[in-house]
């Protein structure tokens, strides 16, 4: 990057961190660190959920998503403003009316301190892991195209953003999240209309779209029939979206504590829902537009010579081996067949260069979809905007990351420390919040040291670690609004048999990932239902 590109991007990063440190005006309480004393609006609220879901990884890996595979991963999302609407009838009244601080508090209410702990739990696992990859994935990219070292980045990724989430808590993370989301969103629309603009003379975006889908790139409906019948591992298709991505976004936004404790801020049950409800309105516009962002490069390198591989330090190891003149080979002939306008001979060159890439430096992953938005962005764009695109990985990440060490730090604090370290004792909870913050923030840096070839785009990556468990929990949730009969050891024990069985169903592949949030909720409700029917039955037989 230029000097220039540097200066913007300290500059940018050093504000939005002196404003999150600065917004520091909840009284010294656990409702004022870990909800901000319940009085944000709406539009805030909006943005914050926002910043929490799309992480740096949505705006790194979504081109490249849709560069390689289409825009059909927009399907995804389908299910998610039905899933907002669910959750502003059932599960924002019963959290506010309560005024719990961690969604978990409510199933103790409803079941029992054992089915509280277990969902808490299976949250933290969840949440801790796939936020140690939020920080390794946007490090990894950026490490790997600028050259900088992996654990270097990963501990700037991850390090500085701890100083305001622990000093400023939610109201930090809020209102950088607004400020980060209005800087993301614009840059975004920039970089699409420069893409377009480096287009050939005479084309534009009607002639951008049209080679993409002369290419199948605009496979935005697929029903997922495959021979006649429908395919269950087809990931992304209308039937998994709306079915599967309701679920996953039912449980996410309704049950995963990273989201409900941003809504849990809002000054009233009004702004809470308003907030949510918009969110359904924009997310899918938004992603939509992220995945466009995708196809325009597509046109762009279908109009001029795309690289034979993107991640270039990948490149550069596989030349320093053996394999150096069939890597050298397999380049020359792709070009070639590019210059003949042959995309289908150069489409199978690209894909023997990966595996001569693979051969040459085993163990490292060749799947080069990560780095496809970033390398046209360092290659062809304008300097100044390549540094204010490089710091909204580091904002997007933070943003997500921020709100998810505020979300660990309250459940560790309210689920457990006060449930069964603290007694009766006198503790001074805000101190000790800041430190589970802390803490949370060197585990999720340690994750992120050990994460590697985490294989496929990192946004499915993310998504798949959350459905292996949030059927599971949403489904203990539904249990607790919609089956007053079944009691806390039924659930309790449906939830561990479940998710027993949803690791199974994913280790052997038997459908894809976004039905896993379907089958781990029925499961949890039906199990629920048998084993308490089972229990009863058991308790009249020994008292008789």
């Amino acid at each position: 990057m230029s000097q220039i590109d540097w200066i913007i991007l300290f500059t940018t990063l050093s504000g939005i961190i002196l404003y999150g440190v600065f917004q520091r005006r909840s009284k010294r309480s656990l409702e004022g660190y870990f909800l901000s004393d319940r009085d944000m609006p709406w539009y805030v609220i909006l943005f914050s959920i926002m910043g929490t879901q799309a992480s740096a990884i949505t705006y790194l890996t979504g081109p490249g998503q849709a560069y390689t595979d289409g825009m059909r991963f927009v399907q995804y999302y389908f299910g998610l403003p039905l899933a907002m609407i669910v959750i502003c009838i059932f599960f924002v009244p019963v959290f506010s009316r309560l005024k719990v601080i961690t969604a978990y508090e409510f199933l103790e209410k409803r079941f029992d301190a054992r089915t509280r702990s277990l969902t808490s739990f299976l949250f933290l696992i969840s949440r801790g892991l796939s936020t140690g990859i939020s920080i390794y994935a946007p490090s990894l990219v950026l490490s790997s195209l600028m050259g900088w070292n992996i654990y270097i980045t990963n501990m700037v990724m991850g390090g500085v953003l701890i100083v305001y989430t622990m000093t400023g808590g939610a109201r930090a993370v809020a209102h950088t999240q607004k400020l980060q989301m209005i800087i993301i969103l614009s840059t975004l629309l920039l970089v699409g209309y420069l893409s377009v603009k480096l287009l050939p003379e005479g084309k534009g975006f009607v002639h951008a779209l049209r080679d993409a889908g002369e290419a199948g790139k605009l496979n935005i409906i697929s029903t997922g029939m495959k021979n006649g019948s429908f395919d269950w591992q087809d990931k992304y298709n209308i039937w998994s979206g709306l079915i599967g991505g309701f679920f996953l976004a039912l449980s996410y936004f309704g049950t995963d504590h990273s989201q409900v404790g941003r809504y849990l801020t809002g000054k009233s049950t009004r702004e809470s829902k308003l907030g949510l409800l918009m969110n359904g309105l924009v997310k899918v516009p938004m992603q939509f537009g992220i995945l466009l962002l995708g196809i325009l490069i597509f046109a762009y390198y279908s109009n001029y010579k795309a690289p034979v591989f993107f991640d270039q330090t990948k490149i550069e190891k596989g030349l320093q081996t053996a394999s150096r003149d069939s890597l050298l080979v397999t380049e020359q002939s792709y070009q070639m067949a590019l210059q003949a306008g042959n995309h289908s001979d150069a489409s199978a060159y690209r894909l023997q260069y990966k595996e001569v890439l693979a051969r040459a430096i085993p163990g490292e992953d060749v799947n080069d979809t990560n780095y496809i938005f970033l390398r046209f962005v360092k290659d062809h764009l304008p300097v100044g905007l390549i540094g204010i695109l490089f710091a909204i990985i580091f904002l997007s990440a933070w943003g997500s990351i921020a709100a998810a060490l505020n979300s660990l730090a309250a459940c560790t604090v309210v689920d457990f420390h006060q449930r069964y370290l603290a007694g009766n004792k006198p503790v001074d909870a805000y101190r000790i919040s800041q430190w589970y913050t802390l803490g949370w923030g060197m585990f999720c840096i340690l994750v992120s040291m050990f994460a590697h070839n985490i294989g496929n785009s990192l946004i499915e990556a993310v998504n798949i670690l959350g459905s292996l468990f949030y059927g599971v929990i949403l489904g203990i949730f539904l249990v607790a609004f919609w089956i007053r009969q079944v009691k806390g050891k039924a659930v309790f024990l449906a939830a561990l048999v479940s998710e027993c069985i949803i690791i199974i169903i994913y280790q052997q592949n038997i459908v894809s990932f976004l039905w896993l949030n379907v089958i781990g909720a029925v499961l949890v409700l039906l199990l629920g239902v048998l084993f308490e029917i089972i229990f009863r039955v058991s308790g009249n037989a020994t008292s008789t």
